[in-house]
């Protein structure tokens, strides 16, 4: 069966009772070259085992079982049980979870599941979770790479860079753990059913050291988070903000112990000032 072709797809569904969840961000694909240049694009080989969340008819599941190790796919939807099992037969290699991936340990179960063999991610993600699932896999540090496709909106502030209107909160703490890459985008016509934006397919692949010292990484997260809280602020304001126990003074000295002027706002600074600037922070009010 070819399970991006539309007719044969939404047959298949129709036997299993299978109807489409809003709620869950369901889209499932229909061009057969996009699963496909996905699963090159992980730079997948038969010593790596694979996590892939939303696997919906396994079209991509097949992608990544004939180039992985091994294929622990996390599906939310029980309903997805009955065609999973009989699109996916005969795949020695991979498993499947009903389990929600955005409430699990994802460590645990790719230890569990996957074994000792090194771990990447391959997904195609629900839009309604990218954000937090994303999270999850980079705060994890458990995996080499995150191969995910996404709104090309979210793609693209993976990987602003200072000064745009991307650039934001999210962007820091994936560039913290990882080196972003937007590889290629995906039309809404290769969906079903078809969503309103276009989708990118990103790689982060995770750094082996960070990008930048920092006294505190918790200090660091708080600031990034304070100076894009309100973003028209400028950094003092912002930190003030941030940091109940900083004053005016302590704020516009914290920035220009570290060349900033005062009337600087948090989407012009780098990481590396980022970092030096929670250092700063840090140091004023004590690390608490």
């Amino acid at each position: 069966m070819d399970l991006t072709n539309y007719t044969e797809v939404t047959a298949l569904l129709r036997r299993h009772g299978f109807h489409f969840s809003k709620s869950l961000g369901q889209n499932f694909l229909t061009a057969a070259w996009v699963p496909e240049r996905i699963a090159d694009e992980a730079l997948l080989g038969p010593e790596d085992g694979v996590l892939e969340v939303g696997p919906g008819v396994g079209c991509l599941t097949e992608q990544l079982s004939d180039r992985a190790g091994k294929v622990l796919c996390l599906e939310l939807d029980r309903r997805l049980e009955g065609v999973l099992a009989e699109t996916l037969e005969g795949r020695d290699n991979v498993e499947i979870v009903f389990a929600d991936a955005a409430r699990s340990d994802l460590s645990a179960l790719c230890r569990e599941h996957l074994g000792r063999r090194p771990w990447k991610v391959c997904a195609n993600l629900p839009y309604n979770v990218t954000t937090p699932l994303l999270t999850a896999f980079l705060e994890a540090e458990c995996f080499e790479s995150v191969t995910v496709m996404v709104q090309k909106e979210v793609a693209e502030r993976m990987c602003a860079a200072p000064g745009g209107k991307d650039y934001g909160a999210f962007t820091l703490l994936v560039q913290w753990y990882a080196e972003p890459e937007l590889l290629f985008t995906v039309p809404p016509h290769c969906f079903v059913p078809q969503p309103k934006v276009t989708s990118a397919v990103v790689r982060l692949t995770r750094r082996t050291a960070p990008p930048a010292e920092v006294e505190s990484r918790d200090f660091f997260f708080r600031t990034v988070r304070a100076a894009f809280a309100q973003r028209r602020k400028t950094l003092p304001n912002a930190l003030m903000a941030g940091f109940p126990g900083l004053d005016r003074a302590g704020a516009e000295a914290c920035a220009e112990a570290v060349g900033l002027s005062p009337m600087a706002r948090g989407e012009t600074l780098s990481l590396r000032q980022f970092a030096a600037l929670s250092d700063a922070v840090s140091r004023r009010l004590g690390g608490s």
